[in-house]
């Protein structure tokens, strides 16, 4: 028997109970939302369990909604009854924000509380396999990184970037989760930056811009995963028995100029010391989308290895970096089309 939101009883039948059931947090990032309409269409998937802020929009006919505030003291208790009354075996936790805030205590409240929460109400109702979406960010932009980062190098961050630091809290906190609970497979997912035709981020906004703001004298390496990709690797850890951490990138690497040039943009290189102190005005005037610690990934290397996940999970992305970026230009000319036709009609 299972619990409803409602507070309704509902018997299942033993062939109802042999399909999965599926936790989802984060249903408002691209991922979350994604990965909700995919998991509607799935016959393995008898339910899908929302714990979230709000309802989602997109919730289909499997999904049933539980409104919890993962920040507040009580959500372990309310999350684990959740797990409990749902039969819940698999849980993907994407509730993380896919762009910098400046309300920091909130964005640390939800990242790294909110994983604490979520963490300790498995520990009181343990599921069978947990996903954390993170990102390759973390192992942030520095002089000193290698060609390609592994899964086995330091998450360094950024110094004075909670952004990062926020996650890397919870990502540490799932690490701990995974050597208390060796039954459980429990597997972290660290994503290059997601470009593609409907992907909204910090990353895609700063490269669509008309003209868009580079550190002259510095050309780094970029690369990027297609959100297709993203999201078919996401499917694939929730699927298949795995466990550890994956680097999820699309093959090869571009230099930045040649990126801003496949989308048919322009240049405008900013000397670093002024393009620092601009940075930070704006940032503490509410006028730019990202702190200026992040500037650091303009100037520095920060490029994955995807083998792990390769061999282990078996991602083939069907998308390279290039690629994402050619389909995020395709995009953005079709609406720039559609915009001038609505305007001369």
């Amino acid at each position: 028997m299972n619990e409803t939101d409602a507070g309704r009883i509902v018997r299942t039948s033993s062939d109802d109970r042999a399909l999965r059931s599926v936790a989802l947090t984060g249903v408002r990032t691209f991922l979350g939302r994604s990965l909700l309409r995919l998991l509607e269409e799935d016959d393995r998937v008898r339910r899908l369990v929302v714990i979230d802020r709000e309802t989602p929009v997109n919730a289909g006919p499997k999904t049933r909604s539980y409104i919890v505030d993962r920040t507040q003291p009580g959500a372990p208790a309310r999350i684990a009854e959740i797990l409990a009354a749902e039969n819940v075996d698999t849980f993907a936790h994407l509730g993380f924000l896919e762009s910098p805030t400046r309300n920091l205590a909130y964005a640390h409240e939800l990242e790294s509380v909110g994983t604490l929460h979520v963490l300790n109400a498995c520990r009181e109702r343990p599921v069978q396999k947990l996903v954390l979406g993170s990102s390759t960010a973390l192992y942030g932009a520095h002089y000193d990184n290698p060609n390609f980062l592994t899964e086995s190098h330091a998450l360094r961050g950024l110094p004075h970037t909670p952004f990062l630091s926020d996650k890397i809290d919870a990502e540490r906190q799932v690490e701990a989760y995974a050597r208390e609970h060796r039954s459980a497979s429990v597997a972290v997912l660290r994503f290059a930056p997601l470009l593609g035709p409907t992907v909204d981020n910090y990353v895609s906004r700063w490269l669509t811009g008309a003209l868009v703001p580079t550190l002259l004298g510095y050309d780094p390496l970029l690369q990027f995963v297609h959100e297709v990709d993203a999201l078919a690797a996401l499917k694939l850890a929730l699927d298949r028995e795995v466990s550890g951490v994956f680097n999820i990138v699309g093959d090869g690497v571009l230099p930045l100029s040649t990126v801003i040039k496949l989308l048919g943009h322009t240049n405008l290189p900013v000397p670093h010391f002024f393009a620092d102190r601009l940075a930070h005005l704006l940032w503490v005037a509410g006028l730019a989308e990202v702190p200026p610690s992040l500037l650091r990934f303009m100037r520095h290397l920060c490029v994955a290895d995807g083998d792990k996940a390769k061999r282990e999970m078996g991602f083939l992305p069907g998308y390279t970096s290039r690629e994402a970026v050619l389909e995020l230009g395709a995009a953005l000319r079709l609406r720039e089309a559609r915009l001038l036709t609505e305007a001369y009609a």
